[in-house]
This record gives structure tokens, C-alpha cells and sequence, in this order.
């Protein structure tokens, strides 16, 4: 299975996200904004980014931008999911909050398969 980051400044939303990955088998890591995020990414790379789109400190858009800049990172999936899902545009995939967790985990895993690309 894989390692998915989840990115939401929604501690709430983070847990839920980590129970439903967790359970379907993935190793899950948590950062709570974007920028977060990255530093976590440096430090060990997942397998796939699911972020929210709306965050401070720095929010989806810019850390989809930094991922695709940096040669480390670009190849890395992203998946959004955000109930501003339209913002998502240099993401992978994008689901609008609320989602379905089978749908979730479908785009997810859909994603960790065929890697980028794959909207």
C-alpha cells in the first residue's frame, strides 16, 4: 500500500481522512498547512498528497505550485480535496468536500497506481 500525506488545517478533517486511508491498508503521515507539508516532503517523501485547497500559512494552490517546481517532488501525485475544489486546477484529481469515502479511496489508490497524470 502506500504513503499519503493528508493536508487540511481541520484537525477534524485530517483524523477522519487518516481513518479512512489507515483502514484501507496505507501508511498515513498528517501536516496541518502547506507549508508543513513541504517540509514534511523533504523529510520523506509519500507516495501521494492529499490536500486541502484553502489553508493559512500557505494553502493548496502554492503547495501544489512548490511541489511541481522542485525536481524532488514534481513527480509526486496530489489529489485535492476541498470544498473550494475548483482552486484545484494543477492538481491531479479533485473531489469537493463532503466526499464518499469509497470514492476517496477510489481516485486515491487510482492515483498511488498510475501516478501522475492520470485526471
Amino acid at each position: 500500500m502506500g504513503r499519503i500525506l493528508v493536508v487540511d488545517d481541520e484537525p477534524d478533517l485530517r483524523f477522519m481522512l487518516r481513518r479512512i486511508f489507515a483502514r484501507a491498508g496505507h501508511e498515513v503521515t498528517e501536516a496541518g498547512n502547506g507549508a508543513a507539508a513541504l517540509a514534511s516532503v523533504r523529510t520523506s517523501a509519500p507516495d501521494l498528497v492529499v490536500t486541502d485547497m484553502m489553508m493559512p500559512v500557505l494553502g493548496g494552490v502554492d503547495l501544489i505550485r512548490a511541489l511541481r517546481a522542485d525536481p524532488a517532488t514534481a513527480a509526486i501525485p496530489v489529489l485535492a480535496v476541498s470544498g473550494d475544489a475548483h482552486l484545484a486546477v494543477d492538481a491531479d484529481a479533485a473531489l469537493a468536500k463532503p466526499c464518499q469515502s469509497a470514492e476517496l479511496l477510489e481516485v486515491a489508490e487510482g492515483l498511488l497506481r498510475e501516478g501522475r497524470g492520470t485526471k
